[in-house]
């Protein structure tokens, strides 16, 4: 039976609720009735209230205050706040405090009592969850042994290289454990939810500690099963495997066959998801610390991979720069230019999947998608001057804990973009200059680049073209690729050795005489006074 609390200045409203709601039936006991945050406060700390129903204008102390004073000394309780229509968008205020419901007055005893048994509904969950902590930290303490934090301690240090293999050996032998074999390799277990990409408060990390308990047990009943090696918890309450092979041709495919196992009983077992990184293999016991590192160093790959994978170093090829990465961003500003939402939206999934496909590490990726981010900000900010970027969302990208959760914040990203786009007012014929200068520095060393070809890519025709980025630069189209033209041939004179006809070739002139006379024309100066004087 949970217990309820009514705080309301009005008699009527508390009479009206004591009497119309079938407490018992809903499974609640009304224990108290205040006409004010004041005397709420002084009862909430005399009783023990489970569900506190109050309204947000009262004397004294109104329910927004009531609420911020629950919220920091009784977090356990749920609130439910009723108002009028016009107080309404001010209670919303209480979203800060974790107010369970909003009511708008008149209220019914059916809305009422619809209200309460969803939040019974969640108070009931908590509980579950509370008991299912009971019960794992009572299976903690029932079953840990000094043994078994010893002996996880020499294999921790035998495996990671910090105490003589002599020394961890010995220590292991006189727990009568063996560590002969011919084939080493160790690895890593890590629950997904848990997972090292975010900052993790003292309850997490004590629910994160007692999961990889009961993941450890698991572990070492099917490793033990196989006669394949021996399981330990870590420093950082990972669960680890050294497993330990005789038949080295048969071993690689063991081990991930054992992996698979493991994984799939934990999930049967507690609903969770982890993720495994095989490290490589070794035959020396001093060599175990590599395939540790090996191991850890797989599993940051998780990030694109997505949760829930076995990694296995020997079986991949990272690649830490993914292919066509520059090329979809180019299509993006391109699509973004043209108001293609389709486009950009293909383009998006593109380049998620290719993160996907490929073996780049977490901090690439981030760098990659912040570019992303950039460019679409810089693209939009071309046609509305009102787009921004704010560091609160770079911070969400950035904060992620996947890659599929950092595209999805960025395809919301874009859709605003592409809004904002289709609203600006902007002109189509100054977003064809933009585009335009774009396409003339990325092909001006095409001897052919011709008016007719730039109006094809356009799609429009060459006499409105014309018109148009002569109104939005003041100058012709060959005006603007002989400046681009000579900008790079000054670049190359002022950096390089080139001879005149390689640095004309190179800047889109077929005859070198000519490209003499543009340059003159264009500077005052022949190529070769323009190098000499520089």
């Amino acid at each position: 039976m949970y217990k309820v609390l009514l705080v309301d200045d009005e008699i009527l409203v508390r009479e009206a609720i004591s009497e119309k709601i079938q407490w018992q039936n809903l499974g609640f006991e009304l224990v108290g009735c205040c006409e004010n945050g004041e005397e709420a406060i002084k009862l909430l700390n005399e009783t023990s209230v489970d569900v506190v129903l109050t309204d947000i204008c009262m004397p004294y102390v109104d329910g927004l205050e009531l609420s911020k004073y629950i919220y920091s000394k009784f977090p356990q309780i749920s609130i439910i706040i009723f108002s009028g229509y016009g107080e309404f968008e001010y209670a919303k205020q209480a979203i800060h405090y974790k107010v369970a419901e909003y009511i708008l007055k008149p209220v019914t005893a059916r809305e009422l009592s619809e209200v309460l048994n969803r939040v019974k509904s969640k108070l009931e969950d908590e509980r579950k969850d509370e008991e299912k902590r009971d019960k794992l930290t009572k299976g903690y303490h029932k079953y840990i042994k000094n043994e078994t934090l010893i002996v996880s301690k020499i294999l921790s240090c035998l495996v990671k290289g910090t105490q003589a293999v002599e020394t961890s050996v010995q220590e292991l032998g006189e727990f009568g454990i063996s560590v002969d074999g011919l084939v080493y390799k160790v690895v890593n277990v890590d629950i997904d939810v848990y997972s090292g990409f975010c900052e993790l408060d003292d309850k997490i990390k004590k629910e994160s500690a007692l999961m990889s308990f009961v993941i450890e047990n698991i572990t070492n009943e099917i490793v033990n099963s196989h006669k394949a090696g021996l399981t330990y918890l870590d420093s950082d309450n990972c669960v680890s495997i050294l497993f330990i092979g005789n038949n080295p041709i048969k071993f690689k495919s063991e081990v991930f066959s054992v992996c698979k196992e493991i994984k799939a009983a934990v999930y049967k077992a507690m609903k969770l998801s982890v993720s495994m990184g095989i490290g490589i293999t070794v035959n020396q016991l001093k060599s175990l610390s590599k395939s540790y590192d090996s191991a850890i160093e797989i599993l940051q790959y998780r990030y694109t991979k997505g949760s829930g994978v076995i990694l296995d170093c020997e079986k991949s090829r990272p690649e830490e720069s993914p292919k066509e990465f520059e090329k979809s961003m180019k299509d993006m500003i391109s699509a973004v230019r043209k108001k293609d939402e389709g486009l950009l939206k293909d383009i998006l999934n593109h380049v998620e999947e290719q993160l996907k496909t490929e073996y780049v590490t977490r901090n690439r990726v981030v760098v990659y998608l912040q570019q992303i981010l950039h460019a679409l900000y810089e693209t939009v900010y071309e046609t509305n001057e009102q787009f921004e970027l704010k560091d609160s969302e770079i911070s969400a990208v950035t904060e992620a804990k996947s890659l599929e959760k950092a595209m999805q914040l960025i395809r919301k990203y874009a859709a605003a973009g592409m809004e904002a786009v289709s609203t600006a007012g902007f002109s189509s014929g100054k977003l064809q200059a933009i585009m335009a200068m774009d396409y003339i520095k990325e092909n001006y060393s095409d001897s052919d680049l011709s008016l007719n070809q730039l109006c094809n890519y356009l799609n429009v025709s060459t006499s409105r073209f014309s018109s148009i980025f002569k109104e939005a630069t003041g100058k012709t189209f060959l005006e603007v690729l002989t400046d681009v033209r000579m900008d790079r041939a000054k670049q190359l004179l002022r950096q390089t050795n080139l001879r005149n006809y390689e640095i004309a070739d190179k800047v889109g002139f077929h005859d070198p005489h000519y490209f003499n006379i543009a340059f003159k024309k264009t500077t005052g100066k022949t190529p070769k006074r323009y190098a000499r004087e520089i």
